[in-house]
């Protein structure tokens, strides 16, 4: 990247605010990290892994911007609510909001129970749904929503019932909010980062690892949380104005196989 690009990055980025949510590790942490780094002040929350959230939060802070942690279970409603109050008591504006928490029970459609698809919906669907309304309020200015979403919303994939279904429902909210909220000039477009090299894939079954390694891209490796991440910044960026309501499909390719 140019001198130049890179000082425009900077100069649009810095003294925003962004609120990442799921932000202690994984996307969601490269995404805060890279926002950080073009001097983007960060909000995020993260639900149990508190010593994740303790380094992530300082890795934050080393680039010299102000960061603040939220634990909050995004799947209760009032939570939620807390959380934006929280954010209001430090900040009075929002600029970016990118919605990365899920969460998944990798069953069969067959063996999945009204709790596991309440569960899941109400992170995966649900919380980004609340957290887009709740942020809009605060972006007086126009700004970003990002929702990540994955493969499994257009993909068949072994177990991924509840999360591909969810994902779906995430990717027409996508469209949707983009129509709905263009009048504040909120962009609003998606991330479908296909494999993923992450922990995450960890809840897949073993037997269909191989089958998600990168040896399926055109590059012959894996996408990166860092791969994700630039794409968000980019998306959030003055180059993107005229992206709205998009899905953006960053797989090396995987998808195009049969």
């Amino acid at each position: 990247m140019s001198d130049h690009l890179l000082d425009r990055g900077i100069g649009h980025f810095k003294g925003k605010v962004a609120l990442v949510t799921g932000g202690s590790r994984g996307i969601g942490k490269a995404i805060a990290l890279e926002l950080a780094r073009l001097g983007t002040n960060i909000i995020f929350n993260y639900f149990r892994s508190h010593n994740d959230a303790l380094q992530t939060q300082s890795e934050i802070e080393a680039f010299g911007v102000s960061c603040i942690r939220v634990k909050a279970h995004l799947g209760e409603y009032s939570k939620v609510m807390e959380m934006f109050e929280l954010i209001r008591e430090h900040h009075q504006s929002l600029d970016i909001l990118v919605n990365n928490a899920a969460s998944g029970v990798n069953r069969p459609a067959t063996e999945l129970e009204e709790k596991h698809w309440d569960w899941v919906f109400a992170i995966n669907a649900k919380a980004p749904w609340l957290c887009a309304i709740e942020a809009a309020k605060m972006m007086d200015d126009g700004g970003n929503i990002i929702n990540i979403t994955s493969l499994g919303s257009q993909k068949v994939l072994p177990d991924y019932f509840s999360v591909g279904t969810s994902k779906a429902a995430l990717e027409a909210m996508t469209r949707y909010l983009a129509v709905e909220l263009a009048p504040k000039n909120i962009s609003v477009n998606a991330v479908s980062g296909g494999f993923v090299d992450t922990k995450a894939l960890d809840s897949f079954p073993g037997g269909d690892k191989m089958a998600l390694s990168g040896e399926n891209t055109l590059l012959g490796e894996m996408v990166t949380a860092e791969d994700i991440s630039k794409v968000v910044s980019f998306l959030c960026g003055p180059d993107a104005r005229m992206i709205r309501g998009q899905v953006i499909v960053v797989d090396g390719g995987i998808s195009l196989s049969p």
